[in-house]
């Protein structure tokens, strides 16, 4: 065991010099004060396993586990180790970055220095566009145009941030966005940033020196952990030029939002608004007739858009392929032209405004290019969807626009993540049905031989329930199967789920309908939250419905009843964790983002199966394509997405080991459909029931109790 001074320098340690796992995890608790669990014990091991083999691990780790430390204790053990590389872990929340990197590490790295034989050195790594550009505040390039649609008020707000982030600007030390509070809108932010196609490079640059961008890289290049989010870890997967430090290890927090985090990166968007700004960049720097011909693409668009329908689009009009083949030859044609003339290269000022008018063109080339060619002649095979976004109409800062993004981005995953390097991927929802095939699949691992799957749950899992199929595809994933192999894990949660916590299903209610929530359903909530006394948290599938319900039962439940939209989700939550008769009524941030432990929420109720709109582009082009295979859409991709969004929110619930309470969910198609027996394996085991009367006694059980220590 290493002893003496300890090095300030990454110098690597003996592997045979280390402690165990087991030791360093000992010697973590009791330095942050925790209390060491089984699960947490079984993880920190299985993932030094996993580490150790090269072999991928999907573990699910439920609320209370602590796993955290379950996958930063072996981690770190590597990253400090000899011959070993920087461990990258990436989440999907900002809330866990700022968890990791301002308390979990820098307490862990205290309490394991001296068993390590130096100070761990940790970093935050986030894109270049989420730090100030000090070449952009210094007047580098122009201001952006105020957008035509833009008024007077919205104008003079964003110049007022601007003039903020100005001043900001001087007395910064990290130029990170996150640490702006209160933060600022996007458009005054992008007066101030720019992302990696737009840096000229900080040999060029004449703050280069001072950029933050860059001393963030350099942080990162020295660390053994560095923490950075999905989106980043995508980009650095997907583009030519290196974003991350050299690593060997990946740790996916929060993996259950990978999929969605990465096809957000790869989808791609353009607006007749988007041409006019690449036009007004590169105006002064082409030919006239050049830019004429971008601000008349702009305009064709504009009008092809008006005369589209919107959602997805399965048929490319003539007018619409028109309109996109112009925008991509006139933005190409400008920057052909741009680079023909030079940038001037000892010019860091010209360097600057060329750089951002040429990037601004290739996105609109590239993307029009993507949309037309999504259109290839089997609709079933197409590897992309396109869509029309067209914004309620009381939205009309937001112009319409067309979206592109891929079907599956599970091939990119395969080829650009796991295969490289050894990824740990966690969460408290991986199974769905009781299995971890579903979204495996969609990261493009192989099928899980029977003898990968381990269940080390602490209490009894719900029965496994036959996964979705995937369709007619596994012989695309058998191929990686050699390269790909991996492991599931479930080490279950702390929690006594059956004696914690009811499940009910409103087996009596009539079915959801499409015109708002039934006022048998707002019956249904009012009697559960007088029963409650407040205590509520109200997960609806759209905001339409949890406005409704709160203008309906303000008047009726006789308790404070917030609602999403009235104030930031942040300060809402507060209020609600605050006043204990409160309830709080949202939609989808609040079905993942919410960490309210104690009295504050005895009572989760969801209104329906949060399945995907029947008109959602993204998810009803997947479900065609997985029919197109011979597999079932509806359980691959909708029932899926269903189950991870009901495990989530009900998930809410138990936050701590003395958290008591109901999940209510009033759709009675989960009792009753053939498919509620896939979507009820998702949930944890809570002691079920379809008797109302039953659920509203113990609530008020649960509210007639003294108020006892959350712990």
């Amino acid at each position: 065991m290493p002893t003496g001074r300890l090095s300030d320098s990454r110098e690597p340690v003996a592997t045979d010099q280390l402690p165990g796992v087991d030791v360093l995890l000992a010697a973590a608790v009791a330095g942050i004060g925790g209390v060491e669990r089984a699960g947490q014990v079984t993880m920190t091991r299985a993932v030094r396993d996993a580490i150790e083999s090269r072999r991928h691990l999907a573990i699910q780790a439920g609320t209370g586990t602590g796993k955290s430390l379950g996958y930063l204790v072996p981690a770190l053990r590597h990253a400090v180790s000899e011959g070993a590389g920087t461990v990258v872990v990436s989440t999907a929340t900002i809330a866990l970055q700022r968890q990791l990197i301002e308390r979990d590490l820098p307490r862990l790295a205290m309490a394991l220095s001296t068993l390590l034989g130096r100070e761990p050195q940790v970093a935050i790594l986030k894109g270049r566009r989420n730090y100030l550009c000090l070449h952009k505040v210094h007047g580098a390039a122009e201001a952006e145009p105020a957008d035509s649609l833009f008024d007077t008020r919205s104008v003079s707000a964003i110049g007022r941030q601007v003039t903020r982030l100005h001043e900001w600007a001087a007395t910064t030390q990290t130029g990170d966005r996150d640490e702006l509070i209160p933060g600022v809108d996007d458009r005054a932010w992008r007066q101030v940033s720019v992302n990696a196609r737009e840096c000229i490079g900080a040999q060029k640059c004449p703050f280069g020196s001072r950029c933050f961008a860059e001393q963030a890289r350099d942080a990162a290049a020295e660390a053994d952990i560095v923490v950075t989010n999905h989106a980043l870890l995508a980009i650095d997967a997907m583009e030519n030029f290196i974003v991350l430090p050299e690593h060997d290890v990946v740790v996916i927090d929060e993996a259950h939002d990978l999929v969605d985090r990465v096809t957000s990166v790869a989808a791609d968007e353009l607006s007749p608004a988007a041409i006019e700004t690449a036009a007004r960049r590169c105006g002064r720097l082409v030919a006239e007739d050049l830019a004429a011909r971008l601000r008349d693409a702009a305009e064709s668009l504009e009008r092809a858009l008006g005369d589209a329908a919107a959602g997805r689009l399965d048929v490319l009009a003539e007018p619409l392929e028109t309109a996109l083949a112009a925008a991509r030859d006139a933005s190409a044609a400008c920057a052909a032209n741009l680079r023909s003339t030079g940038a001037g290269e000892d010019d860091a000022e010209r360097l600057m405004l060329t750089r951002t008018a040429t990037v601004a063109l290739d996105e609109v080339a590239e993307a029009a290019g993507r949309m037309i060619a999504a259109f290839t002649p089997d609709v079933a095979a197409r590897q992309e969807v396109v869509w029309l976004d067209r914004p309620a109409a009381e939205d009309s800062s937001r112009p319409d626009t067309l979206r592109v993004a891929p079907l599956q981005v599970g091939g990119l995953l395969a080829d650009r993540l796991f295969k490289p390097r050894t990824v740990i991927l966690t969460s408290a929802t991986l199974t769905l049905g009781g299995s971890f095939e579903p979204l495996a699949h969609q990261w493009g691992l192989p099928p899980l031989g029977q003898a990968d799957a381990v269940a080390q749950a602490a209490v009894e899992p719900p029965a496994a329930v036959e996964p979705p199929a995937a369709g007619s595809d596994e012989a695309e994933t058998a191929g990686r199967a050699e390269q790909l192999s991996w492991t599931g894990l479930d080490v279950g949660s702390p929690f006594d789920h059956r004696r914690s916590a009811i499940l009910y299903v409103a087996r009596h209610l009539p079915p959801p309908g499409r015109d708002g929530l039934p006022d048998a359903y707002l019956t249904e909530l009012r009697e559960l939250i007088v029963a409650a006394g407040g205590r509520t948290l109200g997960l609806f599938s759209s905001m339409r419905a949890a406005r409704q319900a709160a203008d309906a039962l303000r008047d009726q439940a006789g308790v404070p009843i917030l609602c999403q939209g009235e104030d930031s989700t942040g300060l809402l939550v507060s209020r609600f964790a605050a006043d204990e008769p409160s309830c709080l009524f949202g939609t989808l941030s609040l079905w993942q983002g919410v960490d309210v432990p104690g009295r504050s929420l005895q009572l989760v109720v969801i209104d329906r199966i949060p399945f995907p709109r029947p008109d959602d582009p993204l998810a009803s082009a997947r479900q065609r394509a997985v029919a197109a295979r011979g597999g079932n859409g509806f359980m691959t991709v909708a029932a899926a997405q269903a189950a991870l969004l009901l495990a989530q929110g009900s998930g809410r619930l138990l936050r701590t080991m003395d958290d008591r309470g109901v999940v209510a969910i009033l759709d009675p198609r989960l009792a009753t459909a053939r498919y509620g027996a896939f979507l009820r394996a998702s949930l944890p085991p809570y002691w079920s029931t379809y008797d109302p009367q039953i659920v509203r006694s113990a609530l008020q059980r649960l509210a007639g109790e003294p108020t006892r220590q959350a712990g």
